[in-house]
């Protein structure tokens, strides 16, 4: 393990999202988003203390990058995968191990919250609440697979179209989501939930075949029920 120094963690920050094609949104997006499962313990994966490193974690820079023949830590050495993770991820002039950290953080995020609620966990990896944690999942702690594995099942709140048919649950117990499922003629074919949820509550939607839109809000993300 590798740890960087604060002004390491501040240069691959700027770094990152000097060379990323665009940044994350800004506070009022963030504060808009709707929150993992309202009956859970577990910590909302937004209110980690790394918030400027965060964002860039899950761009690769688009400028020059460092060849893979030249990805080694100043002292010890890297493992095949740390080495495929960082693979086309550490910009020119920057310690690899500072790059190799935000992946570790990412799983100790992930893993922290699945701990305590694996819903909240998945949809913040659904969601993007954990920035680029499916890469440092695969490489970096595949024993965060299961998480990863319900995650890609899953999609976030929002509009989504030609839907695939089936049931979903959504990963949070807000009362304030609902759903509604639109025909090709753009006719409400059925919404939810018919009755308004109270706290605790699981809120589940049904997609027919033939749907060609789900749109959602205040629901955080759902997983095939």
């Amino acid at each position: 393990m590798y740890r960087r120094s604060a002004a390491a963690a501040v240069l691959l920050a700027a770094a990152l999202t000097l060379t990323a094609c665009s940044s994350g949104g800004d506070d009022s997006d963030a504060q808009a988003k709707a929150k993992p499962p309202a009956s859970s313990a577990a910590p909302d994966p937004a209110d980690t203390p790394d918030t400027a490193a965060s964002p860039a974690a899950d761009a690769k820079p688009t400028g020059p990058v460092l060849p893979d023949a030249k990805l080694t830590p100043k002292t010890g050495s890297f493992t095949a995968e740390e080495k495929k993770y960082l693979s086309g991820r550490v910009p020119e002039k920057m310690d690899p191990a500072a790059v190799l950290q935000t992946g570790q953080e990412a799983c100790q995020r992930v893993a922290r919250t699945a701990k305590r609620d694996k819903d909240a966990a998945t949809g913040a990896v659904i969601t993007g609440e954990i920035p680029g944690a499916k890469d440092a999942i695969t490489h970096l702690c595949p024993d965060q697979k299961p998480i990863l594995a319900a995650a890609e099942k899953g999609f976030p709140e929002g509009s989504r179209k030609s839907p695939a048919a089936g049931s979903y649950r959504a990963l949070t117990q807000a009362t304030n989501c609902t759903w509604e499922v639109k025909g090709k003629d753009g006719a409400a074919l059925a919404s939810g939930p018919e009755t308004p949820p109270k706290a605790g509550d699981k809120i589940t939607a049904t997609i027919p075949s033939g749907a060609a839109e789900f749109n959602s809000s205040g629901c955080y993300a759902w997983i095939p029920a």
